[in-house]
């Protein structure tokens, strides 16, 4: 009897406690909570989870045997099962639900596409997908097309000028709540594409324009000694992604938008076995949007950081002195509109904001200033890509806004300035020079 009950107990905790560790499920299986899918590396693992003291179920993916666990995408964000008893299913039509514990539908990924012989898989990229059969390449919906607060290696997000799509991040509401918070990371494409952080429709920071490498306010040539970027722009979208350029060493690697609205790029190290950041924004005042203004610049290592562009004055002066920049730069003297005008060179900078600028990459930087001193509105230009000596135009119109000095190399861009201020140029270069040589 006693060793009947011991065999009972056996059976019976087996049964209970038995996790997958399949990375597939099919239409005649069904995941509840303490049951997982492992990628088949062992890098991801995707499961119910809840937090302390909560009743609310979520669907999530997570870095597999990293503690404390960081959860990098939710499929019910915004709308939790709320008992112990929620089930995630595959249908036979290959749309992946979540019932709760009455059987109400939940979330459904609510594919657009019908599978034959549908299989969810969690893939090594942390990806999970819904294929038409199990060896199949062809997927009919993936999580990497519903981005939460986490952008990992091999996602993309895009933006679809025909159809309408556009993926971008966006926080947590709370640290128990992964519902969408108020932050956003996204590329802007009104303009010459830019990525911007926003807080609701207010652009927060940004880390300026795609130069060819990266965007204009980060450090390029840092980031592509580990990570290997993509950025496709065509008439009829934008594609922004990157990988890891050695996946065998380096496995582990994520960008967070955290709750206040803040970008973390972190990378695992498996010799301290912890995260380590190795880019963020915003680092500095500099990196918050038009701190100083229009048409002024702004320098972390100066004191006080704002300062006009040549040629522009303090708009209100009391104020500027005052630390008050947010009234910008005017014109000491107004553009001639005519062969008087010229540019002045800025180097080490990244780019003003671009939603209201016209580009054409087809054209070289002299054809360029000839195109904007063509037009009197036109007010600045520079290469819009700094590769192999530079390519591309790029043209900025009346205000200039969120220019700065760059923390590590930068780039150029032209201003334009009337006839008057050369003469100012000129008397300033030569009384350099008499005081250098005198």
């Amino acid at each position: 009897m006693e060793n009947q009950q011991i065999l009972m107990l056996i059976i019976y905790t087996t049964f209970f406690c038995f996790i997958p560790t399949s990375s597939t499920i099919t239409p005649n299986q069904s995941l509840k909570y303490h049951e997982t899918l492992v990628s088949s590396a062992g890098t991801f693992e995707a499961g119910f989870f809840d937090f302390e003291n909560s009743r609310r179920q979520y669907f999530g993916i997570w870095y597999k045997d990293i503690s404390p666990r960081i959860i990098v995408w939710v499929a019910n964000r915004n709308v939790p099962a709320q008992n112990s008893t929620a089930l995630l299913k595959l249908t036979h039509q290959g749309d992946i639900v979540i019932l709760d514990g009455s059987g109400g539908r939940v979330w459904s990924s609510n594919s657009s596409k019908t599978a034959v012989k549908p299989v969810l898989q969690l893939l090594d990229s942390g990806n999970l997908v819904v294929k038409d059969g199990e060896s199949s390449d062809n997927f009919l919906w993936e999580s990497f097309d519903y981005p939460g607060d986490t952008f990992l290696a091999g996602m993309k997000l895009k933006s679809d000028f025909v159809t309408g799509p556009y993926q971008y991040l966006t926080s947590w509401r709370d640290n128990d709540d992964p519902a969408e918070g108020e932050f956003s990371y996204m590329i802007d494409t009104k303009g010459f594409p830019q990525q911007v952080t926003t807080h609701g429709t207010t652009i927060l920071y940004s880390t300026g324009p795609w130069n060819g490498y990266l965007f204009s306010g980060v450090s390029w040539e840092r980031m592509h000694r580990f990570l290997n970027f993509s950025f496709e722009f065509t008439n009829k979208g934008i594609s922004y992604g990157y990988e890891t350029l050695n996946s065998s060493v380096l496995t582990r690697t994520m960008l967070k938008l955290n709750l206040r609205g803040a970008t973390e790029r972190f990378l695992w190290s498996n010799q301290r076995q912890s995260w380590d950041i190795v880019n963020n924004h915003p680092t500095d005042q500099c990196e918050y949007f038009a701190t100083c203004g229009v048409n002024s610049i702004c320098n972390v290592n100066n004191l006080p950081i704002c300062e006009c562009l040549q040629g522009f004055t303090p708009k209100f002066q009391a104020k500027w002195d005052s630390h008050d920049w947010s009234g910008g730069c005017v014109r000491k003297t107004k553009l001639s509109c005519d062969n008087g005008d010229w540019f002045k060179e800025y180097t080490g900078i990244k780019l003003p904001e671009t939603s209201s600028s016209w580009f054409d990459r087809s054209l070289s930087l002299q054809e360029c200033e000839t195109l904007c001193l063509r037009n009197c509105s036109c007010t600045a230009y520079a290469n819009s890509d700094i590769r192999d000596g530079g390519s591309g135009c790029l043209l900025w119109f009346h205000d200039i806004v969120d220019m700065r000095t760059h923390n590590d190399q930068g780039q150029e861009i032209h201003t334009r300035l009337p006839f008057s201020e050369r003469g100012n140029f000129i008397s300033i270069s030569i009384l350099c020079l008499f005081v250098r040589f005198s």
